[in-house]
C-alpha cells in the first residue's frame, strides 16, 4: 500500500502542477495539434494533386498535338494503327520526363483495336494502385467529339486525348484523426485536350 499511495502523492502534486496556466496551454495544445497536423498534410497533398492536375493537363495537350499532325491514312488496320501507339508513347514520356509515375503505360501492350467510334484506350494498373486510362479518339468528328459537346454545324476533324490518373491522397491517414471512419484513399484526376487535325 506504501508503493500506491507514494505514486498517489507524485500525481496530486504534478496535477496541481498542471492546473496553472502550464497546463491549460498543456491542454491548448493537446487539442490544437491534430488539426495542425490536418491543416499541414492537407495543404501539402492538395498542392500534390494540384501540382499533377497540371502535369496532366500538359501531357493530354502535347498529346492530342502530336496526334492532330498524324495522318488518319492507318485507322481502318485491324489493331492499333502506329500513329495512336505513337501518341500513347509521347504521353507516357511527358509523364516520366516529368517524374511522375506513368503506371506502365509505356511498357504495356497496345489494344487489340477500336473501343469505340475511332476510339482507342489503354487503361493499366503498373505500379499504382488503380489504373490510369488513356483514350484516344482520331480523328474526333465534332459535333460528336466529348471535348466539344453542344457544338452545332461544325464538321472538323480533331484529336481527343484524355488521361484519368490515379491519385493516392495522404490526406486519408490523418483526417480519421478528426473524422473516424473518413475515407480519401484514392481518387482520379481527369483531363482531357482536343486539337484540331492537320490532315
Amino acid at each position: 500500500m506504501g508503493g500506491q499511495d507514494k505514486l498517489g502523492a507524485i500525481l496530486r502534486s504534478h496535477l496541481f502542477q498542471l492546473q496553472g496556466i502550464d497546463g491549460a496551454a498543456l491542454i491548448e495544445f493537446a487539442v490544437a495539434l491534430p488539426l495542425l497536423v490536418v491543416l499541414a498534410i492537407g495543404i501539402f497533398d492538395f498542392g500534390g494533386a494540384f501540382n499533377l492536375k497540371q502535369e496532366l493537363n500538359n501531357a493530354a495537350r502535347e498529346g492530342a498535338r502530336f496526334g492532330a499532325s498524324q495522318p488518319t491514312n492507318d485507322i481502318l488496320n485491324t489493331g492499333t494503327p502506329p500513329t495512336i501507339d505513337a501518341v500513347r508513347y509521347l504521353v507516357a514520356s511527358y509523364l516520366q520526363g516529368m517524374r511522375v509515375n506513368d503506371c506502365g503505360l509505356s511498357t504495356m501492350p497496345a489494344p487489340g483495336g477500336i473501343s469505340g467510334p475511332m476510339t482507342w484506350t489503354y487503361s493499366t494498373t503498373g505500379t499504382c494502385a488503380r489504373a490510369l486510362v488513356l483514350t484516344i479518339t482520331h480523328p474526333c468528328i465534332s459535333p460528336s467529339c466529348p471535348a466539344i459537346a453542344g457544338a452545332t454545324n461544325v464538321y472538323m476533324p480533331d484529336t481527343y486525348v484524355q488521361i484519368s490518373y490515379p491519385y493516392q491522397w495522404h490526406f486519408n491517414n490523418v483526417i480519421q484523426l478528426l473524422v473516424p471512419g473518413a475515407n480519401y484513399a484514392i481518387s482520379n484526376i481527369t483531363t482531357d485536350a482536343t486539337a484540331a487535325n492537320m490532315n
